[in-house]
């Protein structure tokens, strides 16, 4: 089979950059913040994922210094909302670049939901928010060591917020029916979860 190689510093020779389209589907981060003077901001992030479970981390990589990394550097903290099919065109509205001041709940119609152990808002309508606070804020280097225009945010879950609508009956939750959506590199694609299929991690037989 023929195989297309670049290395990236000399660029990719084809039309579009396939780097975020292959590592796909990517969670979106949406994220929720709040400035050290209790103006709110809300923004999706594709650059987004778990980091471990316990304790329970996740965290996101801003490029470039914009509103949710400088409220987070503020305030220590910070919520994951879940993006999901019905809620997409809202979240979409929140990746505006705006002023400042403005508040993208407000802009996309989302209806806040009030955190437990945090100040910033969830988004009421989402199927799962995390309750985060911050335990590093990262700049990402190069091969040379200089710091890049990129930095990862990770925080740990102190809250979580579950719709009991997307729970089965055995407790799981149920990503088809909140029709979870992710990024799928390019300008445009998203996927949404709407199949899965069982893989059993094999025992170690001896």
């Amino acid at each position: 089979m023929p195989i297309h190689s670049y290395q990236p510093q000399q660029g990719h020779r084809l039309p579009h950059d396939p780097f975020k389209a292959i590592i796909a589907p990517r969670p979106i981060g949406w994220i929720s913040s709040m400035d050290a003077g209790g103006r709110v901001n809300l923004a999706p992030y594709s650059f987004f994922n778990a980091f471990s479970e316990f304790p329970p981390i996740i965290g996101f990589s801003s490029s470039g210094r914009k509103d949710s990394q400088s409220n987070i550097e503020a305030t220590g903290e910070f919520v994951w909302n879940l993006a999901t099919r019905p809620l997409a065109a809202q979240m979409n509205l929140t990746s505006a670049a705006v002023r400042h001041e403005t508040n993208e709940f407000e802009l996309a119609g989302l209806e806040p939901a009030p955190s437990v152990l945090v100040k910033p808002p969830r988004v009421a309508a989402s199927p799962a928010s995390f309750e985060c606070k911050v335990t590093d804020i990262l700049p990402i280097r190069n091969l040379a060591g200089r710091p890049t225009h990129n930095t990862i945010i990770l925080g740990q879950v102190v809250a979580v917020h579950i719709h009991t609508d997307y729970l089965t009956a055995d407790g799981l939750f149920d990503m088809t029916r909140a029709r979870t959506i992710a990024r799928c590199g390019y300008l445009a694609d998203y996927a949404e979860v709407a199949e899965l299929f069982e893989m059993h991690r094999p025992s170690c037989g001896g």
